[in-house]
């Protein structure tokens, strides 16, 4: 491979990486680019140059550029994304999946897919093969035009993605191993997985270098690692500096001190490195995904907050943090180049905004012209059946009767639900004679990203059941919140006197002196997303632990500014605040 910088090989030795024969060790920093805004790309690549990194890691996320079959959207980005890596003087390491992980919604994987094929992802089957295929076949184009053979900066690109933890089809990454040779990608692979042997050894792939994933114990990984394979360069391709939030959990915490010495540990094993994250960014879009609680990931979910901070050395706003400075410091010694300055910080908004949300529309309104045609089926359909990745479905149905007072339940239902009964709310398992009519409001929280339920259907999945009678007959609208995307739409809302308490869509608009960096808080709110000039900043929720939303400066605007509120919950005060 031609590195852009030097014109010479990287290749694997026996014991190190190389260039032109000679050791090098990778630096690098995990930085998701479509978790900043693209016009931040270059003062967060300057950050990672400044703390003494040579190379950056990405994912690609599937569901992000693929939202229907066939429909591609702005698959460039990863392009644009890695010549402004070149442009920074840095190497990059592209980790396309298709399985991401990432905490991002279903682990990358396309609702579609996960919806229509089940089990069958992540392993050998054709068809699931064949729509990789399609999606690579769009996608690593971008890959192969800037490998550091073709003189760009791409010196490594990652098979799957610690599929040790997941399943143990050898055929699959053998199959897919081969795909990304036949796409022209004729450098470095590799896989990564966690530090257990049973990891190691089932997401491995002969003939393609093997890294590990930890937070710490450097030495004890290593070791497992040198049992799978005992010659080639160590790497820990994940080293967990810090960690993200789930919502209505305590924040999570990583001493600077102690991650600096856990780093220190791995480069004194002679390792290369990289820091996950270096900078999380933000998880706009509402594309944050979710876990699930348990040892064997199979217990309560536990849905991801929008920021993905992840407690990393630059912050979400792209500020250097006590971590860095301890960071940049151990990594010194390491660098090839003695570290440079870190770049001024991004402007920051000059004055504290007050937004009054005065124009509201009702969740109803808000569906029947933004969402899908409402459609009868004999059993409620799960979002998956209604097209629905990130957003809400109304269900509604008719109990028949005469008939008395009988429990009424959603088995099976994911993952917040609202039922009313006769336009009367009740809590599920209310006993509810007949005739009635029944509203259910389903909202997901975001995909299982890790583990054996990644890619459950959402919604009611289990149906509706009176006693133990199932009710026929369901009618179901889904709202997909890129239905937001449409602004001419969204102005067509009718414009009603907003009011605390109330669930829909509240929009009002505000002048910016001085656009920049900011926070917006809707104090006293019960849970929804945000837009601002059409941008979705993410999911709001008033049980924490995050309280604000980081707002990039290039969204806001000199002048007249646009924001609007979904709440799904109660809204406050109608009224938002940008600081």
């Amino acid at each position: 491979m031609t590195d852009q910088r030097t014109g010479v090989g990287f290749t694997v030795g026996e014991r190190d990486f190389e260039v032109d024969g000679r050791p090098v060790r990778v630096l690098s920093g995990a930085l998701h680019y479509f978790r900043v805004h693209e016009e931040h790309w270059p003062h967060r690549l300057g950050m990672l140059r400044a703390l003494g990194l040579n190379c950056v890691e990405t994912y690609v996320p599937w569901n992000l550029h693929e939202p229907r079959p066939g429909e591609f959207r702005d698959v460039e980005a990863l392009g644009r994304f890695l010549d402004a890596v070149a442009r920074a003087g840095l190497w990059a390491i592209v980790r396309p999946g298709p399985y991401i992980c990432a905490e991002w919604e279903n682990g990358g994987l396309p609702h579609w897919l996960t919806g229509s094929l089940g089990r069958r992802v992540r392993t050998r089957d054709a068809d699931y093969l064949g729509h990789v295929r399609d999606w690579f076949g769009e996608l690593l184009p971008q890959v192969v035009e800037r490998l550091a053979a073709a003189g760009g900066p791409v010196i490594m690109v990652q098979v799957e993605n610690e599929y040790g933890s997941y399943g143990s089809d050898q055929v699959y990454l053998a199959e897919l191993t081969a795909l990304l040779r036949e796409s022209g990608i004729d450098g470095v692979l590799c896989t990564s997985d966690g530090p257990e042997d049973h990891m190691l050894s089932g997401g491995s792939v002969p003939g393609v270098l093997a890294t590990v994933n930890f937070g710490s114990g450097a030495t004890e990984a290593f070791r497992s690692l040198r049992k799978l394979r005992g010659e080639g360069p160590l790497m820990c391709m994940e080293f967990w500096c810090g960690w993200f939030d789930h919502w209505g959990a305590e924040p999570v915490r990583r001493d600077a001190e102690d991650a600096a010495r856990a780093l220190r540990e791995i480069l004194e094993c002679g390792a290369s490195v990289n820091l996950y994250m270096a900078h999380g960014g933000t998880s706009f879009g509402g594309w944050a995904g979710a876990n699930r609680s348990g040892l064997l990931h199979d217990g309560e979910l536990e849905p991801t907050v929008t920021s993905y901070d992840y407690d990393a050395p630059i912050d979400e706003r792209g500020r250097p943090t006590e971590k860095y400075w301890r960071m940049r410091e151990v990594l010194a010694p390491y660098a090839r180049r003695p570290p440079v300055e870190p770049p001024p910080a991004p402007p920051a908004l000059t004055a504290p905004v007050r937004v009054r949300l005065d124009a509201w529309s009702s969740l109803d309104e808000v569906v029947d012209l933004l969402g899908g045609d409402e459609r009868e089926s004999g059993a409620a359909p799960s979002f998956e059946d209604l097209d629905v990745d990130r957003g809400l479905v109304r269900y509604r149905a008719r109990i028949p009767g005469p008939r008395p007072p009988l429990p009424l339940t959603l088995p099976g239902a994911r993952d917040l639900v609202r039922l009313s009964v006769d336009g009367v709310r009740v809590e599920v398992g209310a006993e509810v004679a007949g005739p009635a009519e029944v509203e259910v409001w389903a909202e997901s929280l975001g995909r299982v990203n890790y583990g054996p339920l990644t890619g459950e259907p959402k919604g009611l999945t289990g149906g509706l059941l009176h006693e133990r009678q199932y009710v026929h007959g369901v009618r179901a609208s889904g709202l997909r919140l890129d239905a937001f995307d449409d602004a001419r739409a969204v102005e067509r809302l009718p414009r009603n006197a907003a009011e605390p308490g109330r669930r829909g869509l509240f929009r009002g608009r505000c002048v910016v002196s001085g656009p920049g960096d900011a926070s917006l808080e809707v104090p006293g709110w019960g849970r929804g997303f945000v837009w601002v000039n059409g941008f979705c900043l993410g999911r709001y929720w008033s049980v924490g632990p995050q309280t604000s939303l980081y707002v990039p400066g290039p969204v806001l605007r000199e002048g007249e500014n646009e924001v609007w509120v979904l709440e799904l919950e109660a809204a406050g005060e109608p009224e938002a605040l940008l600081s």
